[in-house]
């Protein structure tokens, strides 16, 4: 008897619900069921509760990285491999594990399956999807595999065969952009090794800047043949990651809590890592609650712009930054139409972004004003957690675990909102609809 698609996938499609809904009830089906075998007594030594197993299903699903318990003491093995998976299944898409199994399984791929995956992988066209799943997989799995292997050089010596496990958790936890890690203290503990402040921000860098982008510099491996979208996402990264390591250098430099301790050297790593992590990866090399205010909206920028579109990061994504800018350039210059490296923009880009970018600020300023009222402590620590939030980073200032129970439902509502809320609405901006009523036109003035 032949193999039909997913019942599931078939009763959503019959009533008729858009591709974003579904895959959000998709998220939120793998949310309660990681939060399930978190509770589960395997998976933790007895201090977590329902609360902080949602809390960390939640942050893992959204491949975000708040923590209310140091997760390498308060999870068993078997609690970290459930994270390590929901991470994976979190960074790369659901959709694309269902359809991948799908395909291994015989089972067709059928329409209702197609639209949902091309929400999860931010795609306009149906078209080559299942290959650009099988293409997202091979990628990532490689990246992993190389990424555990170097860092075991590192860990294995320190900690033993248990350093085995502890490279591949954090490898997985980087690729995808997650920030989870095995030890209180991140990865403070290497502030200055060569090998893990090359690899780990490596591996979430490639993971930032979006499979389309990867694959694209794979097949035509020369710049004037990348896509224009390939091209602004590589020229925007370098900026944010140049801009944001000489900055936060040039802010900590003397700071006794962060960089002022360090040799030049460990200096110099610890800038270049605490200047990269914020494009969501979440990992830290030094005290992140003891960095000036400068810096720490430096960090709460760079958290809001994010890595790129099919990424496992969050944020309004580079692209959207590039599309702002190159606006405002046109504008200045009295142009229609806005230009990039021999290719025009239209206005209906410039709208896109707009609205997504006004959408996201409302969220995080919503987001900020509803944890304060029943939080009196430091403002810039709270609109800190509810930024790393949203831009699904996980950088924390140790405030994630002083919050009350609406504080903590907040900070998980911004992270699934982080994660799932910009493919909602890249649905709903790419919906056309004709407008019946036409009307005369009028004038504002501005500014």
């Amino acid at each position: 008897m032949a193999f039909r698609p997913s019942k599931l996938v078939k009763r959503f499609a019959a009533l008729r619900m858009p591709p974003p809904a579904v895959l959000v009830i998709f998220y939120l089906i793998f949310i309660i069921l990681g939060a399930f075998l978190l509770w589960l007594p395997i998976s933790h030594h007895g201090d977590i509760g329902l609360d902080a197993a949602l809390f960390t299903s939640t942050s893992a699903v959204t491949v975000t990285g708040l923590v209310l318990a140091d997760t390498g003491a308060a999870f068993t093995g078997f609690g970290q491999g459930v994270i390590a998976a929901l991470i994976q299944l979190g960074g790369l898409g659901l959709m694309t594990f269902a359809v991948l199994l799908l395909g291994a399984l015989g089972i067709p791929v059928g329409m209702p399956q197609r639209l949902i995956l091309r929400e999860d992988l931010n795609q306009t066209s149906l078209s080559n999807l299942t290959y650009l799943a099988r293409i997202i997989l091979t990628i990532a799995l490689v990246c992993e595999a190389i990424g555990a292997a170097l860092l075991a050089l590192v860990f294995v010596p320190e900690l033993g065969w248990r350093g085995v496990w502890q490279a591949i958790f954090h490898s997985i936890s980087a690729f995808n952009n997650a920030g989870f890690a095995l030890h209180a203290d991140s990865l403070s503990q290497w502030v200055g090794n060569p090998l893990v402040n090359i690899v780990i921000p490596a591996l979430f860098i490639l993971g930032g800047l979006g499979f389309i982008v990867v694959g694209d510099i794979y097949q035509k491996r020369q710049w004037r043949k990348l896509t224009l979208h390939s091209k602004l996402m590589l020229l925007g990264t370098g900026i944010l990651i140049i801009w944001g390591s000489v900055m936060f250098g040039l802010l900590e430099w003397t700071n006794p809590s962060t960089l002022g301790s360090l040799t030049t050297g460990d200096k110099l790593w610890a800038s270049w890592f605490q200047g990269v992590t914020p494009r969501t990866a979440g990992f830290n090399t030094i005290d992140t609650g003891g960095m000036h205010d400068s810096a720490t909206l430096l960090t709460m920028t760079l958290m809001l712009v994010g890595g790129g579109s099919t990424s496992t990061a969050g944020g309004i994504k580079v692209t959207t930054l590039c599309v702002l800018l190159l606006a405002t350039v046109a504008f200045f210059r009295r142009q229609k139409t806005l230009h990039a490296f021999g290719r025009s923009l239209g206005v209906d880009e410039v709208m896109k972004v707009l609205a997504l970018t006004t959408i996201s600020m409302l969220l995080v300023l919503t987001g900020i004003f509803v944890t304060s009222i029943n939080h009196d402590g430091e403002f810039i620590d709270l609109a800190f957690e509810v930024t790393s939030a949203f831009g699904t980073v996980g950088l924390s200032r140790g405030t994630t675990g002083e919050l009350d129970g609406i504080g903590r439902s907040i900070i998980i509502a911004m992270m699934f909102i982080g994660r799932v809320g910009p493919l909602a609405i890249g649905f709903f901006l790419a919906t056309r609809s004709a407008p019946r009523v036409k009307y005369p036109s009028g004038q504002i003035y501005l500014g």
